[in-house]
């Protein structure tokens, strides 16, 4: 229930089950009874944006080699990059070249660009910093003071993505729905647009894209209950061109005949809830077709018996859609998960490549969504060409060959069977927002892949609230126990995978395993490099050809984000934002420790060949008691609090309440100890300005002292494991920036000099 960092807070429910893995593998161990866009094209290295002084399509498109200028560095999205000073016979002499410590001690996901000699990130809560790319000196900053309250709409944590770039702008899309022109040299405001509602739990956390001059930005918010919707912005004014909505509106209020045709795949008062269909992440763009391509993420509710009363392919979810990128017309579709009801968003990494298909040259589009499934789309007509599982799933057996349809396993309709349905993979996704990278070079698509089911439980008697999960899915019925054996074979069921997937073929060449997913994003280089971050706390390099790792280097933390690579004065740097964080440092509970709690020290870092840089040695942080009041509530209590709990609390502070090590484990917090205390945080919203807010219109007094009563027990089970010689989930001390545990402390040491609350 806490932001941290300077000036960062939020301690709001983070309310994401989009990888509710937590309770996830233990069901699946049964226990839960209770244009320019063609591949591998060179990019000419003398025009770059120093010769011309602006950032324009033409070099987006075709890409400077020595620069890094959108997110995908190029329109097709490859994360591949020609340079090859460092590569497979030297790349085990790559050191720290300068590294800057950041202040937001959140999930850090940003890709940064590199321009005229400047690599500029984003970080948590939406800030900005721009830096000398070859010495490390900050040349600028700049924080829109997201409040710390919005933390609240957030399902996965207060990232950003990153930037994009045009003219002599940088533009930035706010937590908080504001999108935000910058001058590049200065980063001084041009204008700023406001998105999205206020009013409504919408957020932004992906990067712009600019295509001919206009700015084009999503939102995300689906879990929450909100309307999905694309809108593109005149890069020098701020003007709105044009918005595409993802979803239809109430029948007799869609004007567009895209969304009458939508209209007629969907049932019952869908719009109540918005429907969802949010586009937070992906898009890609091919000059040549003139068309922009965008990823469509999940229903709201997930529940498509609720949403849609369990009918209907409810376009255009879980779906890339291709739209004319001047006018937002509509031009074709892809669906790759009809009627979702698993959270399987197709906002995941879109990648365009020219490839030999049968003998010919095909203009393709690669996925792969959440659903475990790797698509092979013809870019000009969105027809299916190929596609086939790159892990192991349990809800389809396979997609039809002509249409690219799956074909589904009945049982995994879990509102119609009103049976506990473990899905494999779970919500949060086969492959999730982490980028992937092709190298046209190998031929090959290297995805950061997730082995993670999810038992997903219909809940009879859901109800929309004004905060948290409205998600149709009783998370609480699959909850964690304090049972080493299933939390052991959890653990086991649940890895992340690097796999270099032929596409062709539609088969791995190779793949690297590790203990957990959350992995970082992907680049590919022309030096035969494969670098990539990981929850293991290191960046390391592979031979693109082989998987065979060649290099890694000790990061201190967690890396979820992308890494991107630079040339100044002939010298080839690689750049990566570090810091753990996301979904995962937050939601799944144990499952976020395996191999121990992971902290997040947030940094660049930027490494060249023969740099001697070193990281300062964090600060030890040591773990805090497990010395929970005993436990004095009812049985009945419990129940109540813990379904309380998975629906407002749990996306914060963990499943089964065992904090995942980026915000305050509350089974080890001061403020469980007195019912004031905790009443005064979570009913009166003590701790607002810090994140934490009132929770005083979805949770009466009484439900707030059922959470209080379900934490202390969860803490008195997992203490009396670890006296039987069991190992009790561990969790780290705050960080001296972590204001709001400080804030509750105190908050509880006033209730013991005034006494309770009359």
């Amino acid at each position: 229930m806490t932001r941290t960092g300077s000036g960062s807070i939020s301690h709001e429910v983070r309310q994401h089950t989009r990888t509710r893995t937590g309770l996830l593998a233990i069901a699946a161990v049964g226990a839960l009874a209770l244009g320019g866009c063609s591949g591998g094209r060179a990019s000419p290295s003398h025009e770059s944006v120093s010769s011309k002084g602006v950032v324009d399509g033409t070099i987006i498109a075709t890409g400077d080699n020595s620069e890094w200028l959108s997110y995908g560095r190029t329109y097709d999205e490859q994360r591949y990059s020609p340079l090859d000073a460092i590569n497979r016979t030297n790349v085990g002499e790559l050191g720290l070249a300068w590294s800057s410590d950041l202040d937001t001690a959140r999930g850090q996901e940003s890709t940064p660009l590199v321009i005229d000699g400047v690599i500029y990130i984003t970080t948590a809560w939406s800030k900005v910093r721009a830096y000398d790319a070859k010495s490390g000196k900050e040349l600028w900053a700049y924080d829109p003071e997201v409040p710390g309250a919005t933390g609240v709409k957030g399902c996965c944590d207060v990232v950003n993505r990153g930037l994009a770039a045009w003219g002599d702008k940088l533009f930035l899309g706010t937590f908080d729905g504001r999108l935000v022109a910058l001058d590049r040299k200065t980063g001084k405001v041009a204008w700023t647009q406001v998105t999205t509602d206020p009013a409504k739990p919408y957020t932004i956390t992906g990067a712009p894209r600019v295509v001919k001059g206009l700015v084009i930005i999503g939102n995300g918010g689906a879990e929450m209950g909100v309307r999905g919707y694309v809108t593109a912005y005149h890069a020098d004014t701020g003007k709105q061109a044009w918005r595409f909505y993802t979803v239809p509106d109430a029948p007799g209020k869609n004007s567009e005949k895209y969304l009458k045709d939508a209209e007629k795949t969907w049932h019952g008062q869908y719009w109540a809830e918005g429907g969802g269909g949010t586009a937070w992440d992906s898009m890609a763009y091919d000059p040549e077709l003139d068309l922009l391509y965008i990823g469509v993420g999940n229903g709201s509710p997930w529940n498509q018996g609720i949403r849609s009363e369990g009918k209907g392919d409810n376009l255009y979810l879980s779906s890339i859609v291709a739209v004319r990128p001047e006018t937002g017309e509509y031009v074709w579709h892809f669906q790759t998960t009809p009627g979702e009801t698993w959270d399987f968003t197709a906002t995941q990494s879109i990648i365009l490549a020219d490839l030999t298909i049968g003998g010919k040259t095909r203009k393709v589009l690669m996925q792969a969504p959440k659903n475990g499934f790797f698509y092979v789309i013809d870019r000009e007509t969105g027809k299916f060409i190929s596609g086939k599982n790159f892990v192991p799933v349990n809800w389809a057996t396979g997609l039809d060959p002509v249409t690219g349809r799956p074909i589904e396993n009945p049982e995994a309709r879990y509102y119609k069977t009103g049976k506990m349905w473990v899905g494999s993979p779970g919500a949060g996704g086969a492959h999730s927002w982490h980028p992937m990278a092709y190298s046209p070079k190998d031929k090959l698509v290297f995805i950061p892949a997730q082995h993670a089911a999810l038992p997903y439980f219909p809940d009879k008697d859901w109800k929309p609230a004004k905060k948290g999960f409205n998600t149709g899915v009783d998370m609480s019925a699959g909850a964690m126990p304090a049972d080493p054996a299933v939390r052991k074979a959890a653990a086991e069921a649940t890895w992340g995978e690097l796999i270099a997937w032929d596409p062709v073929a539609q088969k791995a060449r190779w793949s690297v395993k590790f203990p957990s997913v959350n992995n970082g994003g992907v680049l590919a280089t022309g030096g035969g490099l494969v670098f990539q971050g990981n929850m293991t706390q290191n960046l390391a390099a592979y031979a693109s050809d082989s998987g065979k790792k060649l290099w890694s280097y000790p990061v201190q933390t967690g890396i979820v984000a992308p890494p991107i690579t630079y040339e100044i004065d002939g010298t080839q740097y690689v750049a990566v934002v570090a810091g753990w964080g996301g979904i995962w440092a937050l939601a799944p509970g144990i499952l976020s420790q395996d191999g121990g709690p992971i902290r997040n020290v947030s940094r660049l870092l930027v490494f060249k060949l023969g740099g001697k840089a070193t990281l300062s040695k964090p600060m030890t942080l040591d773990q805090l008691p497990l010395d929970p009041p005993a436990f004095a509530g009812t049985k009945e209590q419990v129940a109540k609090g813990a379904y309380r709990f998975a629906r407002f609390c749990s996306t914060c502070h963990g499943d089964a309440a065992v904090g995942g090590g980026e915000l305050p484990d509350l089974r080890r917090s001061a403020f469980i100890q007195q019912r004031d205390a905790f009443q005064q945080v979570v009913h009166d919203g003590a701790l607002t300005d810090l994140g934490m807010v009132s929770f005083a219109d979805v949770m009466k007094p009484e439900e707030i002292e059922d959470v209080r009563q379900y934490v202390i027990h969860r803490a008195n089970e997992d203490k009396a494991l670890e006296a039987a010689g069991g190992k009790a989930p561990a969790a780290p001390s705050p960080t001296p920036a972590d204001k709001a545990t400080q804030a509750a402390a105190q908050i509880v040491k006033d209730q013991e000099k005034t006494g309770p609350r009359r």
